[in-house]
Order: structure tokens, then C-alpha cells, then sequence
């Protein structure tokens, strides 16, 4: 199902599942019982409010009698993660235009490959824009990836207007030179400002040079930071539309409770997950395989 996550995060999966495995174990669930638990989403980085949310409920079924045994709490726990993740779902798979947005150092530019690939495998030929046009060192980065996918490059120079690239991006679509444009965005200017603008801009340029083509807007958060991440991706969530998060870097220290807080906190559905520098470690976002393989089932 999920065994391209559950195999790159084996140490997380024995971490938390491990300790979830023995309390599921339990004959008896009891206050101490929920006080483990809490702890241990607490500790996968779930968060305070989604976890104090998901014990509150749990608590109210153990007072009423509906949850008594390891197994009912197994149970209770499993629909509570996916209700955390499935109330919104990523719906643009089929969008042609990729606007990649977040801070620098999320994982933008390496996601925007590692997509570049994952299209090029299913018959498609990616476009990458490289309109981070502040960074050289990440437009020199976007163009490996787009070496090692075979697809299209686009980049200006150094300090030029991105909108300007990203017309350049879009102008080889509408020529018919590429299926999918995928666009590397800056992820800090001078301010918060400067770079909402920079956005919106590129916006513009995007709805009157395709005004009818489907475009997803994604969020890179890295998951090893696990809530420091918050503070910035909160920037993103209040100042722009997203269609959906992709949840980057997620390794032995990147902990499985931030999907949950995520979707919680900010309503915006999981897209994608990666991991590790190969091309392949990219996978759409399988919330039951992920609940599921967490619990240990």
C-alpha cells in the first residue's frame, strides 16, 4: 500500500508504532492509558490542539462506555487520524500548472524535480521554471534536476523580475514545448510583503497568459522541523491561496504526527510526500495506507 513510506521511515514507524502497538495491548484503557497516548502524539509532533482534540474525544467515548479494550482505542484512534486527514483531500493531480511556494530551505526546488520526474515517467514533458531568480545557487540546483529528468529548463538572470521568467515558462507551454509547468519560487524577499506581491504578480501573469489551464498552488514544509515549521508555513496559509502541502524531507527525524497537525491546523490537504535526494522518493499522499501503517496495522 504505503511501503515507499513506511520502508524510508522505518525508524519513525518503530518509534511511535512500537509504543502505540503496546498500548493497543492494553486489557484495560483507563486515565493513564490516554495520558500515554497523549505523550506519544505529543512526541510524534502532532501538535497540542489537534492532540488535546483527539484525547478529548477518545476520553468521551472511554466515559461512555463505548471504548474499553487496547483494540477499541486502536479503533477510536485510527477513524480520529483519518478524520484528520481526509476531511480535505488534494483534488488538482491533473493541474498543468505547479506553483511551488514556501521558505527557503523547505524543499522546493528538489520537490519541483523530483514532480519533473514523476510526470516524465507517466508519458509527460515537465517545464521547469527557475523563478527564484534571487538565488543563483537554486537555479543552478533546478537545472541538475531538470538535466537529470530530461525536461525543459527555463531561467533569467540574476535579480530579473520572476514574473518575467515565469512568462518565458509559460509562453514554451502555450507553444506546445512542454504538458506540465512546474515553477520554483522565491522564498523570502525583503519582506512578508515584497513577497506576497511577488506572488500575486506571478499570478497575474499566470491567469492572462493561460486563463483556462488548471493550477495547483503547493506549500513545501519540511518535515523535520517538525512545529518550528509552523511559524513560517503560517505566512503562506494567510497571505496566498493553497490547494495542498507537500510535506518534504521526510526522514528518521521527520516525525509522522505533523501530517496531522497540518491538515488540522490549516485545512489545506496533504498532496505529496518525499524522501531522501533520489528522483523517485515522491509519492501522492495515501492517508489511509499512512493512518494505517502508523498504527501498525
Amino acid at each position: 500500500m504505503f511501503n515507499f513510506i513506511k520502508n524510508a521511515l522505518k525508524k519513525v514507524y518503530t518509534t511511535v508504532s512500537n509504543r502505540l502497538t503496546a498500548l493497543f495491548g492494553s486489557a484495560v484503557v483507563d486515565e493513564a492509558t490516554l495520558t500515554t497516548l497523549r505523550t506519544i502524539l505529543l512526541e510524534a509532533d502532532t501538535g497540542v490542539t489537534t492532540t488535546n482534540q483527539l484525547i478529548a474525544t477518545i476520553t468521551a467515548q472511554m466515559k461512555s462506555g463505548k471504548l474499553t479494550t487496547g483494540e477499541d482505542l486502536r479503533q477510536a484512534l485510527e477513524r480520529e487520524l483519518l478524520a484528520c486527514v481526509t476531511v480535505d483531500q488534494y483534488d488538482r493531480q491533473d493541474a498543468s500548472i505547479i506553483l511551488l511556494v514556501g521558505i527557503n530551505g523547505s524543499g522546493k526546488t528538489s520537490t519541483a524535480g523530483k514532480l519533473a520526474h514523476l510526470f516524465a515517467q507517466q508519458g509527460e514533458r515537465p517545464i521547469l521554471v527557475a523563478a527564484d531568480t534571487f538565488r543563483a545557487a537554486a537555479v543552478q540546483q533546478l537545472k541538475i534536476w531538470a538535466e537529470r529528468t530530461n525536461s525543459l529548463f527555463i531561467q533569467g538572470n540574476d535579480g530579473q523580475d520572476p514574473a518575467s521568467v515565469v512568462y518565458a515558462g509559460l509562453e514554451a507551454f502555450v507553444q506546445g514545448k512542454g504538458t506540465r509547468v512546474i515553477i520554483d519560487t522565491a522564498g523570502r524577499l525583503q519582506t512578508k510583503s515584497n513577497l506576497m506581491q511577488e506572488l500575486e504578480k506571478i499570478r497575474r501573469i499566470i491567469s492572462k497568459k493561460c486563463p483556462q489551464t488548471p493550477v495547483s498552488t503547493l506549500l513545501t514544509i519540511d518535515a523535520m522541523l517538525g512545529q518550528n515549521s509552523f511559524d513560517q508555513a503560517k505566512l503562506f496559509h494567510e497571505s496566498t491561496h493553497l490547494d495542498g502541502i507537500v510535506l518534504s524531507k521526510m526522514d528518521g527525524t521527520g516525525k509522522g504526527g505533523i501530517v496531522f497537525s497540518i491538515t488540522n491546523t490549516f485545512h489545506v490537504p496533504v498532496a505529496y510526500i518525499t524522501y531522501g535526494e533520489e528522483l523517485s522518493t515522491i509519492k501522492p499522499f495515501d492517508p489511509h495506507g499512512f493512518v494505517s501503517d502508523l498504527l501498525g496495522n
